[in-house]
């Protein structure tokens, strides 16, 4: 088994009230303890509603945010303590490819220029040798080294997110946060992007923390998922065993929103949906396990105590009482449970 590369301790994030008129709105908490762990070469999918600190965990990775409390230890290094002031060892070693790929590239710059810029900042090497790792670089994403001296608009949005994937892999970093980087793409190109990750993955030995809102895109390319809820890391385990068994009843939510082939399946699905009662609208618990406002499963407990992280049958944890003495928890149930 590789070593731990990324490991994350109770990480919170907060950002500060804005000020208008002279009144100070409060500060808001978007990542509140979380915890998990990437081993090198290791794929972590990262998944959740907008809004559950997916980006939040992955900016204060980056150094674009800085950690409220808890640690990030990267590579024997603990990040949070650098309060964004990374050296550049760190910096070269984490990269990042982010969402849009129609706003992430620098329009008045070159393919050349924009693969290049990391070796230019990071490395000694010459223009020429440079130029020559981009050609490399190109082809590693599968474009023709003719598209260095071009610019970022006369590509399509997949081709534009190739180039991203170039440049993040031009310093051979040990890490790579995957920001959302195929939902601006069409269907047919985020499948293209995705086993490029893949294939670049297992020749590169990078690991990579992805972040998503789609389970079943996660799924495909991670060993292993977390699954976030309003700034909570409610279940994490091996990708199979979270995709086919999952133990908390958000990860439950999110997999039956995905669509289904079938579509006798998918008539069910909805008409069981509008039958079942409506459930609240995203909100923090005054007290108790977090999802409870909107949990079909939630018991009395639920209401009182916080659920902390408890082993699950098949690998994982999970922060609700379903599965306590390690069992399957949702995914085990055959009834609702009602308080």
């Amino acid at each position: 088994m590789s070593e731990t590369l990324l490991d994350i301790k109770d990480l919170r994030v907060s950002y500060g009230g804005r000020s208008f008129l002279g009144l100070r709105s409060t500060g808001f908490e978007a990542v509140k303890g979380a915890s998990l762990s990437i081993r090198a070469g290791e794929t972590l999918g990262l998944v959740g509603e907008s809004g559950s600190g997916k980006s939040s965990i992955a900016n204060t990775l980056l150094g674009l945010v800085p950690a409220a409390s808890g640690t990030m230890r990267f590579n024997g290094t603990d990040l949070a303590a650098l309060d964004t002031h990374y050296p550049p060892e760190v910096r070269r070693n984490i990269q990042a490819v982010f969402q849009d790929p129609y706003s992430s590239l620098n329009p008045s710059m070159t393919v050349e220029q924009i693969v290049t810029e990391p070796l230019k900042i990071h490395t000694s090497m010459s223009r020429a040798e440079r130029r020559e790792r981009a050609a490399e670089l190109l082809r590693l994403v599968n474009l023709p080294e003719t598209h260095l001296p071009r610019f970022p608009n006369e590509f399509s949005g997949g081709q534009r997110q190739r180039i991203a994937i170039a440049a993040a892999l031009a310093l051979q970093p040990k890490l790579i946060v995957l920001d959302e980087p195929v939902s601006a793409l069409d269907v047919s190109t985020q499948n293209q992007i995705i086993n490029l990750l893949y294939e670049r993955r297992d020749a590169l030995g990078i690991a990579y923390l992805l972040i998503a809102h789609d389970l079943a895109l996660v799924h495909h390319i991670s060993d292993r998922i977390a699954v976030m809820y309003l700034g909570h890391i409610v279940e994490e385990g091996p990708a199979d065993r979270v995709y086919h068994r999952p133990a908390h009843p958000y990860t439950k939510a999110l997999l039956d929103a995905v669509p289904l082939l079938d579509p006798a399946r998918q008539r069910a699905r909805r008409a069981a949906r509008r039958a079942a009662p409506a459930s609240e609208l995203p909100r923090m618990a005054e007290a108790g396990c977090p999802y409870r406002n909107r949990c079909a499963f939630a018991m009395e407990r639920c209401h009182k105590d916080v659920p902390t992280s408890l082993d699950v049958s098949g690998g994982g944890t999970a922060q609700c009482f379903l599965v306590e003495g390690g069992t399957a928890g949702v995914s085990g149930l055959k009834e609702k449970v009602t308080t």
